[in-house]
């Protein structure tokens, strides 16, 4: 089931949020939570949730027993247990096959067979939040949950379950236990969902179909402007995808009484590689700050082999193929290379930073888009180099996407930095948006609701990752 989905706007949604609301206990909540999050989980993969339930409570005992033994061995050997596991569990069903088909290359025979391509949705951010959690326990950053329905609720939320964000155990402890719900908050939420939904219908959705269209058939035919041209719908589609689905998962867990961190902060205004990487996908980046960077020395020791190690870790994070570790080590590079030359690139005119931050990123989308490397070279030869005429299709298809371009463009700029917070301009914006609020929550699910209706291409990129 995906947030995007009519069944979860018209059935799956209301129904939990209702049956959640009318129950006042706290343990009721959680308990109605939960049911609704497994079910969540269950409806297209219902053989995967006894993996996640595993993995819950694994961790929930990991962390009875690192607290049980808070400063001695018992506590190391638990969280290195809890870090193992979790990391043997990602690499069997995420990397299986990628480790079993490069050894079979290297050795040309192995005496076991390939292990089948199953990727359980979700894996990569659950087994991230239980091995966050192990550790920040271990750290003494958050007591233990001794409740394990509780702690049960907490991987199963179904607002961030199978793509994110990665919400740390601390950052909602107090609210597992002790929150309430209010109309203001739960308002808001349903204007972030309503806000996302439309990122990903409107947007991702109209960017996905062209990406197909000029990447997927026949690119060899494209002109530089094509391929350009296809490589910037894929970023465009990639950016509102997850960031509409952050929204939405935001927004959904207001609705429930949940605050979560943000996830995305304009990165398309961003000044370099390293601030368009402090705004995007910003939950999995704290993640490797803190448990694989700030570890491994940080700023103190090693940094450029710091930064050089994370990055690989987050490329192939990715996925099971080479081209993400290719990519990690492209943005590895280059962040290096800015802070060697982190003077000069101060002193660089803004508009210049910001178009080689574009440009570079836009480039990388076809690093992480193709997985063949043939393939991949014969587009980047296409980018650069191309003796195909410009088709009369793509003028066709540019023309008619005008007033969607300048829709990209807006939702693009970070209004709230142009206006500062107490600039009339944004205040009166403000206060006439929140009079009006309801008529454009309504407006936006009626205007998503016509587009899914009429049709059936409607995928979520970072369900694969």
């Amino acid at each position: 089931m995906v947030f995007s989905s009519l069944t979860f706007i018209y059935l799956f949604l209301p129904l939990s949020v209702l049956f959640h609301t009318i129950t006042k206990n706290i343990i009721f909540r959680n308990l109605t939570l939960t049911i609704f999050s497994l079910i969540f989980y269950a409806w297209g993969e219902p053989m995967w949730i006894f993996l996640m339930l595993f993995s819950a409570f694994f961790d929930y005992f990991n962390g009875i027993f690192i607290e049980k033994w808070h400063g001695k061995f018992g506590a190391k050997f638990f969280v290195g247990l809890s870090i193992f596991g979790n990391l043997a569990l990602l690499i069997s069903y995420k990397y299986g096959g990628f480790i079993w088909d490069n050894l079979h290359a290297v050795f040309g025979y192995l005496p076991f067979d390939r292990p089948m391509n199953s990727l359980p949705i979700g894996i990569s951010f659950y087994t991230f939040q239980t091995i966050s959690y192990a550790v920040d326990v271990y750290r003494g950053d958050v007591k233990a949950q001794k409740n394990p329905l509780n702690f049960l609720m907490f991987v199963s939320l179904f607002h961030q379950l199978v793509a994110g964000p990665i919400v740390r155990y601390q950052t909602i402890a107090e609210q597992i236990e002790n929150r309430k719900l209010n109309w203001s908050q739960m308002s808001d939420g349903v204007t972030r969902f309503c806000l996302g939904l439309f990122k990903k219908v409107v947007i991702a959705n109209v960017a996905g179909e062209l990406v197909n269209k000029y990447l997927e058939v026949g690119f060899n035919d494209l002109s530089s402007y094509e391929a350009w041209f296809g490589i910037t719908m894929f970023s465009i589609q990639l950016y509102f995808d997850f960031s509409g689905y952050s929204d939405m998962a935001i927004g959904l867990g207001k609705l429930f009484g949940f605050e979560y961190d943000e996830n995305f902060r304009h990165p398309y205004a961003a000044q370099s590689v390293g601030d368009f990487y402090r705004r995007w996908h910003i939950s999995l980046g704290k993640f490797f700050r803190d448990y694989v960077y700030i570890p491994l020395g940080g700023n103190r020791s090693n940094q450029l082999r710091n930064i050089m190690i994370v990055w690989l870790l987050t490329g192939f994070w990715h996925g099971a193929s080479w081209n993400f570790v290719l990519w990690g080590f492209y943005f590895g590079c280059f962040m290096i290379i800015e802070k060697l030359l982190d003077k000069v690139l101060k002193k660089t005119p803004r508009i210049l930073r910001h178009t080689y931050t574009l440009i570079l990123i836009v480039f990388s989308r076809a690093i992480f888009y193709f997985l063949d490397f043939e393939k991949l070279k014969l587009f980047v030869v296409n980018l650069f180099y191309s003796k195909n005429p410009i088709r009369e299709s793509f003028m066709t298809d540019a023309l008619e996407h005008v007033f969607w371009f300048i829709l990209v463009i807006i939702f693009c700029i970070p209004w709230d930095e142009v206006f500062s917070p107490e600039s009339k301009i944004r205040v009166n914006a403000t206060a006439t948006f929140n009079v009006v609020k309801p008529v454009v929550n309504i407006a936006l699910l009626f205007l998503v609701t016509m587009l899914l209706v009429n049709s059936t291409y409607n995928p979520f990129l970072y369900f694969r990752f």
